[in-house]
């Protein structure tokens, strides 16, 4: 199996093929599906071209629904899946019915059998919800792992407690189920630094030749009924915890210190040498990525680094695999990359491809991967517009490196919100770090040069500095005249030694070549 991947497609396809995922392949699986909540999460797909898939996160308007596939996924577990996971789905169909949360628990229930089925037996699955599914998730988690592999439910305080509502109490945590694949698995103890108030209290000391900071802790044994550990030591005869030699030499290395004559020994303990506090089940040390934060990429799901920096330490080794079948913007790829684990991640737009392209680029540099399911040529490029042109410009903006405006977030049709004729953005500084825009327009059908006179206007109304025309088919002569005619832009700290032509086309087939646009180079 190969690593260090992206598969754009389904991911109960991908995970399927037996070639992509042979059996016991991974060793750790993190999780963050769709919430099946009173929000307004994007929890369904169909395709333009008919075929449906109803797997992640695409249109936030839409909920899950009983339809064909949550039939086939229902009778695929009742009748393929083992015992347990089929007497489960049978009684939650018979309680739940055609509803909407039923397809949620289908949807989910095949994905988790075939995350089950590709996870090493040394392996650990986390499955992050909210509390709309958490118990209904955590039966099928039972069923399909086992009771007895069940290892925590973790709580996530992912706000402080903010409502307006007056007759319930706040929500403001997620759950987070962790399951392994048997009863040996990899496990690294996660600790957090002691708090200060703590520290201010237990460690009084400051040792003058070395500057660390340290408590005092007892050296007098519990057990009294130890004859062997029984002796005196710089005066005071006790039974102690240590042998005599031990004690001894702790003693010559200054560890061993008498306060005062007739004193009781005590053993120093040093701050630096303490792994801290171990982690507990209930998270309140990890925040939510807040509004300005560096990491932020504006994805509505998207979680914070540490919180799958911890999750990965926790189980996982350096050269370990990782998956994620739901990737979105690729928090878990980052942290597991950042970690010096494999990883594979899967998701069902190219929108969330392309962040995760932009994401690995500005932390890593140009760091070997590959790309399952992206065009390869222009033909595939072809293809993927005719199949869904929203796709499509998602992933023609990702060849520019364009942050995508309107629809992408909220709506998977698109929509061009208050910056009508703009698909995406690149920002870059002048002089006086001022930002400066370049807009970029995707065209999949026919052009002509009416379309750049009005790219001409948008890019005047908008006071960009550049405009980029991205056409799949070849530009007319009248089209490439009209960009020509546009002029030039020119760094207010160059004079005349740089410029950049104001509109530039590119064809879809130029960008796959190597074409870039010919803009200043501090851009982001």
């Amino acid at each position: 199996m190969t690593t260090n991947m992206l598969y754009y497609g389904d991911n109960l396809e991908i995970l399927r093929n037996r070639t992509y995922f042979p059996d016991e392949c991974v060793d750790l699986i993190y999780l963050d599906p769709p919430f099946n909540s009173a929000r307004t999460y994007n929890v369904l797909f169909k395709d333009e071209s008919g075929s449906e898939s109803e797997s992640q996160i695409v249109a936030f308007d839409d909920t899950w629904h009983w339809g064909p596939e949550a039939q086939e996924a229902y009778y695929y577990l009742a009748t393929k899946a083992s015992e347990p996971v089929s007497r489960i789905i049978g009684s939650l169909k018979d309680i739940l019915g055609n509803t909407p949360i039923s397809a949620y628990i289908m949807m989910m229930g095949v994905r988790l059998v075939e995350l089950h089925r590709v996870l090493k037996p040394t392996g650990s699955l986390y499955l992050h919800c909210d509390p709309t599914a958490s118990h209904y998730l955590k039966i099928l988690l039972d069923a399909i792992f086992g009771t007895d592999n069940f290892r925590n439910e973790i709580v996530w305080q992912r706000t402080n407690a903010k409502s307006l509502s007056t007759k319930n109490l706040p929500k403001n945590h997620d759950i987070i189920f962790r399951y392994t694949k048997s009863d040996t698995w990899i496990w690294n103890t996660p600790y957090k630094a002691h708090d200060e108030k703590y520290i201010k209290k237990f460690y009084r000391y400051v040792e003058p030749e070395t500057g660390r900071i340290y408590r005092l802790g007892d050296l007098t044994n519990p057990n009294k009924n130890r004859p062997n550990l029984e002796y005196e030591f710089l005066g005071i005869k006790r039974v102690w915890r240590w042998t005599r030699e031990r004690m001894q030499k702790a003693y010559d290395e200054g560890r061993v210190v008498q306060l005062s004559e007739g004193t009781v020994p005590r053993v120093k303990h040093y701050l630096d040498e303490q792994k801290g506090i171990r982690v507990g089940d209930i998270w309140t040390d990890i925040l939510p990525i807040q509004a300005h934060a560096a990491e932020k990429l504006g994805y509505p799901t998207q979680k914070p680094v540490k919180l799958l920096e911890r999750i990965i330490s926790m189980s996982s080794n350096p050269g370990d695999v990782v998956l994620d079948p739901f990737c979105g913007c690729g928090t878990t790829i980052a942290a597991a990359q950042a970690l010096g684990r494999n990883w594979i991640g899967i998701d069902i737009t190219h929108l969330s491809i392309a962040l995760q392209k932009y994401r690995l680029q500005d932390a890593f540099g140009d760091i070997p991967y590959t790309i399952v399911g992206e065009p390869a040529d222009i033909e595939g490029a072809r293809q993927l517009a005719q199949e869904d042109r929203y796709q499509f410009q998602w992933w023609a903006l990702s060849l520019v490196r364009a942050k995508p405006i309107g629809g992408s977030e909220e709506d998977r049709k698109g929509k061009k919100g208050r910056d009508r004729g703009i698909d995406g953005v690149i920002n870059f500084l002048e002089l006086g770090d001022k930002v400066r825009r370049v807009i970029v327009q995707v065209k999949s059908g026919k052009v002509k040069s009416s379309d750049i006179r009005d790219l001409i206007g948008t890019l005047e109304r908008e006071k960009a500095a550049i405009a980029v025309f991205i056409t799949l088919e070849e530009p007319t002569r009248d089209m490439i005249a009209e960009a020509t005619n546009a002029g030039y832009y020119i760094p207010p700290s160059l004079g005349d030694a740089v410029k950049y032509p104001r509109v530039q086309i590119f064809t879809v087939e130029q960008l796959m070549l190597g074409a870039s646009i010919h803009m200043p180079a501090s851009h982001g």
